[in-house]
């Protein structure tokens, strides 16, 4: 299997995406440049955290219009498998492939420090190696993560089980202190409805060494294997 790390003007996590994908879990991946048209021929395409274009606008909103973005919609379109981290769910937010858009945190604060997000759907390619209910401890780091989505859209995420992270406390109980950029129904990170796109604000790829603090960042790469895996076998 092949993955796919996108780079933009601005990017500060592409290379620790890389870095765990190549050398930690040793799966072949490469650099997609965001002026090419060419996916290289990989099986997911993952969006990392960073600036894209310094958000000299708004999160994600010139990144939208980069050329490989139009690759990237027609990947999606046939189930293609696509990661946003961070600044990567801004991306998928704007491009659309996503509902709803991202504000910023509610005390107006960047915010740099590790949170608890409960694991609420285990029935994706990104979380099959996870159990409902589960806790992980993973850094962010972000000014914009305070998700917003008019109250029919949540609804229809809840019906659909789109909600796959909420913030939470270590015990798991959710609650509006462990919420700290104030995103609605504690939304850490959500799929789309057929389930090949998922967007999460903290950073796994942060989170996948145990000399950095936690490992279980891990669970949603190992969970992408796992499935491409099984893909293959049929």
């Amino acid at each position: 299997m092949k993955f796919g790390v996108v780079v933009f003007p601005g990017s500060n996590c592409d290379f620790d995406t890389f870095y765990v994908l190549n050398s930690v879990l040793q799966q072949k991946t490469v650099f997609l440049w965001h002026k090419e048209h060419n996916l290289q021929n990989v099986d997911c395409v993952i969006l990392p955290g960073g600036f894209s274009y310094g958000d000299y606008l708004r999160s994600g909103a010139i990144a939208k219009f980069s050329p490989l973005m139009q690759e990237i919609k027609i990947f999606a379109s046939y189930g293609g498998l696509i990661l946003g981290i961070c600044n990567g769910f801004q991306i998928l937010l704007e491009l659309g492939l996503l509902p709803g858009a991202m504000l910023m945190n509610k005390n107006l604060k960047f915010l740099c420090q590790f949170v608890f997000i409960r694991l609420e759907n285990n029935q994706t390619p990104f979380t099959n190696k996870g159990k409902v209910g589960q806790v992980l401890r993973i850094p962010i780091a972000h000014y914009d993560g305070n998700y917003f989505a008019p109250e029919q859209k949540i609804q229809e995420l809840k019906k659909n089980n789109q909600i796959i992270f909420r913030y939470s406390e270590a015990s798991g109980k959710i609650t509006p202190e462990a919420n700290v950029n104030g995103s609605l129904e504690n939304i850490a990170g959500l799929a789309n409805k057929e389930g090949n796109i998922l967007g999460i604000m903290p950073h796994p790829e942060r989170a996948s060494e145990a000399i950095l603090g936690s490992e279980d960042g891990r669970i949603i790469f190992e969970s992408i294997i796992n499935y491409l895996n099984e893909k293959k076998k049929i």
